[in-house]
């Protein structure tokens, strides 16, 4: 199974687990994932398929920087709590 770069994923397991994520890369089989913040663009960290769940949001991936991931996964990490 291969996900589509991207695509906004939750940590299922591990120190950053509930964090979203962005799939922007492969490395063999396995995603790197970034979140633009502890996980930067330049540094993106590999994580095992299984370890990840696919959530059905895609975004741009064209001209992204850390700035902007933040701001795209700022919605995922803090929910408006009413």
């Amino acid at each position: 199974m291969r996900i589509e770069l991207g695509t906004i994923v939750k940590s299922k397991s591990g120190r950053d687990k509930g964090s979203f994520y962005v799939v922007v890369g492969y490395k063999d089989d396995t995603p790197l994932i970034a979140d633009g913040r502890r996980r930067k663009l330049e540094k993106p960290k590999a994580k095992n398929l299984k370890h990840i769940s696919k959530t059905n949001t895609i975004t741009q991936t064209s001209e992204l920087t850390n700035r902007k991931l933040r701001a795209v996964l700022h919605g995922f990490n803090f929910p408006a709590r009413l």
